[in-house]
């Protein structure tokens, strides 16, 4: 059982270790969300962001290592405490034979929210995604980027205290996106805690209050924006050139001219 101080903190992993036969995605990483902050995951592809999100969902088991829920363990935790997490995949498979209503309603069912609320919180993300007038089509005939809303709402349907995020901006339009963005924000200052993963660095420093590189299953550095720019030896430097630097990208432009010959 976690400490006293070990529950102020929302989500810890520790020394989680995950591998697929000979490849080792994720190697002994610790890492900690508080609560009401939002922390930026960020890696090239392959650096394992998802498999770790995954590990902190339950989907997937660590091969050693314990992720913590408001200072309990995640394996063998009760239903209960898993209704406190919402997820938004990286590419939502839903059941397409479905509405988009008929989809959210189940899936807030599921979480057992209650029909009147779940009516009245239904109306509002539809009507703010502008996803109202749409509802009632299957979702097999959704854009990508209604299929994004319909998997954002099943995700903030049940008001989750630990919001997992994998990609979740992909596909949507720019009003939609600045919504679920100021939306998060506001979430975040009402006490939710959230991990967010995105390849959009410019999004990452503008959302994120810090942010985590992981390279090779390993995380290279954690901080705010600031901290990671001194750690670089880049002061005034944007995230997307301490990113480059740490993870050895930094030789962008010689590819380039490669590529281009």
């Amino acid at each position: 059982m976690e400490s006293v101080a070990d529950q102020q903190r929302a989500l810890r992993l520790h020394s989680l270790v995950k591998s697929y036969g000979d490849l080792k995605a994720v190697k002994g990483i610790d890492l900690t969300v508080n609560k009401g902050e939002i922390l930026g995951l960020l890696g090239p592809n392959g650096s394992g962001k998802s498999t770790t999100m995954k590990m902190v969902l339950g989907i997937l088991k660590p091969d050693s290592g314990e992720v913590y829920v408001f200072g309990e363990q995640l394996s063998g935790a009760p239903v209960e405490l898993k209704k406190k997490l919402g997820y938004v995949p990286e590419t939502p498979q839903l059941y397409e034979f479905l509405t988009g209503i008929e989809y959210i309603d189940f899936v807030a069912e599921m979480y057992g929210v209650p029909p009147a609320e779940r009516k009245e919180r239904i109306s509002q993300f539809l009507g703010g995604l502008q996803l109202a007038g749409h509802e009632n089509e299957l979702i097999s005939g959704y854009s990508q980027g209604m299929k994004q809303k319909v998997a954002i709402i099943s995700a903030l349907i049940h008001k989750p205290r630990i919001l997992v995020l994998d990609e979740a901006l992909n596909g949507l339009d720019p009003r939609s996106a600045r919504l679920v963005k100021d939306l998060l924000r506001q979430l975040a200052s009402e006490g939710v805690s959230i991990l967010f993963s995105t390849h959009v660095l410019e999004i990452a420093q503008a959302l994120c209050d810090k942010v985590a590189i992981m390279y090779q299953g390993t995380f290279l550095a954690e901080g705010t924006v600031a901290e990671l720019r001194q750690k670089a030896g880049l002061p005034g430097s944007t995230l997307e050139e301490v990113f480059l630097k740490m993870t050895g990208t930094d030789d962008i432009g010689e590819v380039v001219k490669e590529l281009s010959r």
